[in-house]
């Protein structure tokens, strides 16, 4: 019985979200010219999650990913200067970052904010480009929250349970993307007319020009499909959710970035959580139901670290199980591209501009 999994699992509220607009900046000692919003940070996994803003201007010396790292440009624009990921992005370019990849001479263009997940520490090199002069680790990321008096999301279920401490009580840092259209960032592909430059190659990608993977049965629900990992199972995708998510498990984490509209969550409130709330849900969380709230296009970002299954009801039968492999199946029978990336020991499919498109390879 599916009921089994969890079944004293009844949150306080300190479960969900955090509004990424109430969050302040924090300088990184480790790369003038950047700050962060922390969100979330595992002391198991080392993995973390950060909205970082780099300023008009910067230029950061080279970088170690010592684990992989994937990205939403939000607003803004940066310049990866040469080697296989060189290139351009602008708001809406969804990027991933193999482990072990070297990057230099990232420069932001105008001042830009990115939502990260770091899968393990960032290592900044010396001007010899040999010696490690710093290291930026989830620790860090619990240390600047802590110091600060911010709540990060609970990592486990566990911890969903504890009552919620007190709320941050400093001035509130609004992204710069809190009183735009934000559909526009990840819209259809008729936006991208006129903006082949911004097309990139298997790292990064215009997620405009990745067409929406829509089941004739659910059509009030879409999905681009931008990162599918054969090796963990690790999905990234964009989300338009419009319709009702039935009962369902989550057997992995995910996590969400609301992009657009307004979303019905479990320990919410009536009005739904808006546009710049990021959400962690821990593996074994349990949703009745998940749906929009209001007129206006859900949209939001996820990854899925594992495995959805869905059911009838608390203690009913399985009825479905969405993993990697169905999202690949998606993305193939939908016709968005999937490629593999440019790191040969590295198991990610990563989506790229349909043919026919006006994309060009930089």
């Amino acid at each position: 019985m599916t009921i089994g999994y969890n079944p004293d699992f009844n949150p306080t509220g300190i479960e969900g979200g955090i509004d990424t607009n109430l969050v302040p900046w924090i300088e990184l000692s480790q790369a003038p010219g950047m700050s962060i919003k922390p969100l979330r940070a595992s002391s198991e996994s080392g993995m973390f999650t950060v909205v970082a803003r780099v300023k008009k201007g910067t230029r950061l010396g080279e970088l170690v990913h010592l684990g992989a790292m994937d990205m939403l440009v939000l607003s803004g624009s940066m310049t990866y200067a040469q080697g296989p990921m060189a290139g351009t992005l602008h708001p809406g370019t969804w990027g991933y970052v193999p482990a072990n990849a070297r990057i230099a001479g990232l420069s932001a263009n105008a001042d830009v904010e990115i939502l990260i997940n770091f899968y393990g520490p960032l290592a900044f090199l010396g001007t010899d480009g040999r010696s490690v002069v710093s290291i930026l680790t989830s620790l860090d990321i619990l240390s600047a929250a802590r110091e600060r008096g911010l709540t990060l999301v609970p990592n486990t279920l566990a911890e969903c349970m504890r009552e919620r401490p007190p709320a941050y009580q400093g001035t509130a840092e609004p992204l710069a993307i809190a009183t735009s259209d934000t559909r526009k960032l990840v819209g259809s592909a008729e936006d991208v007319a006129g903006h082949a430059s911004r097309a990139v190659h298997p790292h990064f990608v215009d997620t405009r020009s990745v067409p929406w993977c829509v089941n004739p049965k659910t059509p009030d629900m879409g999905i681009k499909v931008l990162r599918v990992s054969e090796e963990t199972g690790i999905c990234s995708l964009i989300v338009k959710h419009n319709g009702v998510a039935g009962p369902h498990y989550h057997l992995g984490a995910s996590d969400f970035l609301i992009l657009s509209g307004r979303i019905g969550y479990r320990a919410g409130p009536a009005e739904g959580y808006g546009p710049g709330v990021w959400f962690f849900e821990p593996a074994g969380a349990r949703h009745d139901a998940t749906q929009r709230i209001g007129q206006d296009d859900l949209i939001y970002t996820a990854n899925v670290y594992g495995p959805l299954q869905f059911d009838q009801g608390a203690g009913t039968p399985i009825a479905a199980v969405l993993s990697w492999m169905q999202y690949k199946k998606m993305a193939d029978s939908s016709g968005a591209t999937l490629v593999r990336n440019t790191f040969t020991d590295d198991a990610s499919l990563l989506a790229w501009a349909p043919i026919g498109s006006e994309a060009v390879v930089l």
